[in-house]
């Protein structure tokens, strides 16, 4: 069991939903940038309408295809900016997206109730510091700095060296929730977020993904799991459908399935979809 604010997520309970807010221009999904204040406080309203959990906010893309890395100083005035206007708007807990400690102090500052790191607090050598003495929840994700395998196994053994580093740093084991990181095991990219697929490692990318998803139960036994699915380009690739605004009705099966496999919180773009679906599958569960 974990919490991110008053939220309580993990095993014998709902399945939450986080709903994302990009205040980053360069993400990959264009449907999902926001960067005005009034932009931001509609979508954050909005969400909290259609019955999402908890808000995930992002400064900087992290998506392994693009080159998006910008000026800290860049990413935490992008975040100031949506954080303030998603509190003026709803009431909802808020996850910091970010990879950089830095961030993530900044973020602690300004009222985060949770840091998302896809890197599983690796990237940055001192984001375990940061978010121990912070006293936050920390979602988790499949990282690793060297060439490493995809499959669940290789996954699995990603994120428990990311909760023996939390653990070393003082994150208790009760605020750690973990995420298979879809789509950032890859041959190549042009950032340092994504894992390289190891040379032996044939299996693609894609497959990795599909992979994992039928395996949640595996990583379910470390923590609550996070998935983000969500218009993902693993998506796109097997069903020729090259724009992110296509890939929606998938991305939903693809939750709805993680749901089932073990996720306790799923990460989507698409709040009222995903609750709707999610709630669905609860009926059909009684």
């Amino acid at each position: 069991m974990a919490k991110i604010g008053s939220v309580e997520i993990g095993k014998g309970r709902h399945v939450k939903v986080m709903g994302i807010i990009n205040a980053s221009p360069e993400s990959f999904f264009k449907g999902s940038v926001r960067t005005g204040f009034d932009e931001v406080a509609q979508a954050a309203r909005e969400m909290q309408g259609a019955g999402a959990h908890v808000i995930d906010i992002g400064a900087m893309s992290t998506a392994p295809y693009l080159d998006t890395i910008i000026p800290v100083e860049e990413e935490i005035r992008r975040l100031k900016a949506a954080m303030e206007a998603a509190k003026s708007a709803c009431s909802l807990p808020i996850s910091v997206d970010t990879p950089r400690a830095e961030v993530a102090e900044a973020a602690t500052k300004l009222g985060a109730d949770a840091i998302n790191d896809v890197t599983g607090l690796k990237y940055d050598r001192r984001m375990a510091q940061v978010v121990a003495k912070a006293g936050l929840p920390v979602i988790i994700g499949a990282y690793s700095r060297t060439p490493a395998s995809g499959r669940v196994a290789g996954t699995v053994r990603a994120l428990k060296e990311s909760i023996a580093l939390a653990k070393k740093a003082g994150v208790r084991k009760e605020m750690m929730l973990v995420d298979p990181s879809i789509g950032f095991f890859r041959a190549e990219g042009k950032n340092p977020f994504f894992t390289k697929l190891a040379d032996g490692d044939k299996t693609p990318w894609y497959s990795r993904d599909l992979e994992v998803l039928s395996s949640l139960y595996k990583l379910a036994a470390l923590a609550p799991v996070c998935v983000s699915v969500s218009r993902k380009s693993f998506i796109g690739h097997l069903l020729n459908l090259p724009a992110a605004e296509q890939r929606m009705v998938p991305s939903v099966a693809c939750e709805v399935v993680a749901a089932i496999n073990g996720a306790s919180l799923v990460r989507t773009h698409s709040v009222k979809e995903t609750v709707q679906a999610l709630t669905m599958l609860e009926l059909l569960r009684r």
